[in-house]
């Protein structure tokens, strides 16, 4: 039997949908920062990744460019309707931890780099959500499978800014590893995934990830507007898909694509 057979028999509805969120902007009166011109665009942009920054938030020049925009952060948290525990797999400033906590779940986050963690420790204490999270220093790879929890968070390295440059962003570009291979490792974890990807991923792929399951793990893929731009893609698997979808257009102008 063919693999495009097999699909045909097995395949399972899968949902694109957008998401435009209305960020919340604040004007600063900040004095001029020590900034790398690397991140100026970033930083002027900081309200939109932490709305409490001039409380404190740390960032690296990595985290600039890497943490996931607080709106949309509050949207993963969510939808994460099968949580209880969530695993953030690659915590970075803490971002995701931060909301998924401030919903009640009880977070493990991960990330290689201790300075990170420190980071995202003393931002967690600035929202008041850091008694329920649990940081550790480790590499996600390595520790995953000793894990357990309800619902997986997946925003993997996207190779910094030049993951722009890509017409088509394909999994293997992903770092440390390849984008099948983080979800395989994460299925370790939980069968529930959330994966945030570059707004120029190859949907084809992020598709086919449900097919590493058997039988294949329903799939929805959405859209992440903040301001009018969009900012990334989101993929829901398992039982974090198919989520109330009259709440959803009340609360967030979802558009069907």
């Amino acid at each position: 039997m063919t693999r495009a057979s097999r699909r045909s028999k097995k395949r399972r509805k899968i949902i694109k949908r957008k998401v435009n969120i209305r960020g919340k902007w604040k004007a600063s009166k900040e004095s001029q920062a020590i900034i790398s011109p690397k991140v100026v665009k970033y930083w002027r942009q900081r309200y939109s990744l932490f709305s409490r920054y001039d409380e404190g938030i740390k960032m690296d020049e990595e985290g600039w460019f890497s943490v996931t925009p607080e709106e949309i952060a509050v949207r993963h948290a969510q939808r994460c309707v099968a949580g209880g525990v969530v695993v953030d797999c690659f915590a970075g400033m803490g971002g995701n931890s931060i909301q998924f906590a401030a919903l009640g779940y009880h977070v493990v986050a991960i990330d290689i780099d201790p300075q990170k963690v420190e980071m995202a420790s003393n931002n967690a204490k600035i929202y008041g959500v850091d008694n329920y999270i649990d940081f550790i220093v480790a590499d996600f790879l390595q520790v995953a499978p000793s894990l357990k929890g309800n619902v997986a968070f997946l925003s993997p390295p996207w190779g910094g800014p030049s993951y722009k440059m890509a017409d088509n962003f394909t999994l293997d570009l992903l770092k440390p590893v390849d984008g099948y291979t983080l979800f395989q490792v994460a299925q370790t974890i939980t069968p529930n995934i959330i994966m945030f990807l570059p707004r120029n991923v190859d949907v084809c792929q992020v598709e086919e990830l449900s097919w590493l399951s058997s039988p294949p793990l329903n799939v929805e893929i959405e859209e992440n507007y903040v301001q009018g731009y969009l900012k990334g893609m989101t993929a829901y698997f398992g039982n974090t898909a198919y989520w109330g979808v009259t709440e959803e257009t009340t609360s967030h102008n979802i558009h069907e694509v």
